[in-house]
């Protein structure tokens, strides 16, 4: 029966029009239910309390960075790299599952529902038990990601300063929270890739394209991902599943999905990611989230009943940030005059106060450059090629400090 169905399909997408699947491989693994979820994942977690476009998920994403692999195949064609058709495959597979291993509302969760193991290993053993199941076809793309694989460009193009990810989601998350500033121009930085001696270069006459890319990818951590409303509604997140996780082993029961309810009962290390968690991993997304604050937000214990009703009706913790480093004394301070208006405890109190730090760095001298290809056939990092001094400025990382606490606090 299966022989039947056309595996080559199109999507339309609002950003690069048609995206064809290129083979059936790819058409099976998107139908597979771990794809699939990815319908179910926010790509920008709580952005939406802030720009209410920003709904799209993870499973837009990963279609539209195989899309622009598929056009730097052409290209780097065209200019006479050699890829064979196997590369080629591993290629698409590799950007089209390089974050299945994202859970619910992506980055948010990262270190809430498991203990320190981040979305990169859990996609890695996504691939692993599919290439179980699709008998050893994702192989050489599971290569290509581990940077087991000689042929350095091609992990180049899945993880690296100018990569078809951060092409792709900078472009996407631009569209739909309608943030103009972080709009780059995908296609000619593609037209202007080239590979040479196995490393991924970016010809000379697309250096303008590559500083607009980096201010691009600047200006979106300050105005989107780093929003401190998204910064205070993620925190709130973290601290709900552990205030769930928490009362959960107090023996608690909290009405939630099976899978959310073992994640809460059971402390979840590297090494405990057995195939049986992987599978129950799978069936968590943002859905199992937002059901679980929504029945929350009428529990009887104060701390889930508030955090979880912020959330639901986005009235959230007030957020400061600052130059400076905020004190343990001014935390304490907070908690303290939050206690006297509330009664509760310490502990519990300070669930609602909480400082931390974020730091923005567009280019980093200490990873992989990304490296220009001048006229004359040598190669320059960006930096040095460049006559923008604002690149410098780029490769400085800007940290700023936060503080969030109840809005009651300041009007006191």
């Amino acid at each position: 029966m299966s022989t039947e169905i056309n595996k080559l399909k199109i999507f339309n997408d609002p950003i690069y029009g048609f995206i064809t699947l290129p083979n059936t491989l790819i058409y099976d693994l998107v139908q597979h239910s771990y794809f699939q979820r990815l319908r179910r994942i926010s790509q920008m977690g709580l952005s939406y309390l802030v720009y209410p476009g920003a709904h799209h998920t993870r499973f837009h994403h990963a279609l539209g960075c195989m899309h622009i692999m598929q056009k730097a195949m052409e290209v780097l064609r065209f200019k006479g790299v050699e890829i064979s058709k196997e590369e080629e495959k591993a290629l698409y597979i590799a950007i089209l599952l390089h974050d299945i291993g994202h859970g619910p509302f992506s980055h948010a969760m990262e270190h809430s529902i498991v203990e320190d193991v981040n979305h990169e290993s859990i996609s890695l053993l996504f691939m692993d038990e599919l290439n179980e199941q699709f008998n050893g076809e994702l192989t050489l793309a599971i290569q290509i990601f581990k940077e087991e694989y000689p042929r350095k460009f091609m992990l180049q193009l899945i993880s690296s300063q100018l990569d078809m990810d951060r092409m792709d989601y900078l472009r996407r998350d631009s569209f739909y929270t309608g943030v103009a500033e972080g709009n780059i121009n995908s296609e000619r930085l593609i037209q202007m890739m080239n590979v040479v001696d196995d490393t991924l270069v970016i010809e000379e006459k697309g250096i303008y394209s590559v500083e607009k890319f980096l201010m691009a990818r600047r200006l979106m951590y300050w105005q989107a991902y780093l929003h401190k409303t998204s910064l205070v509604a993620e925190v709130i997140l973290t601290k709900v599943l552990k205030r769930a996780k928490e009362l959960t082993q107090r023996g608690i029961v909290l009405p939630c999905s099976q899978p959310l309810l073992f994640f809460m009962q059971h402390k979840i290390t590297q090494e405990d990611f057995d195939s049986k968690t992987l599978n129950l991993f799978a069936q968590l997304d943002d859905y199992d989230i937002i059901s679980a604050l929504k029945m929350w937000q009428y529990h009887d214990d104060y701390v889930l009943k508030n955090l979880s009703s912020m959330i639901i009706n986005r009235d959230l913790l007030k957020v400061k940030i600052s130059e400076d480093k905020f004190t343990q004394e001014q935390v304490d301070a907070l908690i303290n005059k939050f206690i006297k208006l509330t009664g509760l405890t310490f502990h519990d109190a300070s669930y609602f106060v909480t400082r931390g730090k974020i730091k923005n760095q567009a280019y980093s001298k200490d990873s992989e450059p990304i490296r220009i290809l001048k006229k004359d056939k040598t190669i320059e990092d960006v930096v040095t090629a460049s006559d923008q001094l604002n690149l410098k400025a780029l490769t400085k990382p800007v940290t700023k400090y936060y503080i969030c606490f109840p809005k009651v606090l300041a009007e006191k």
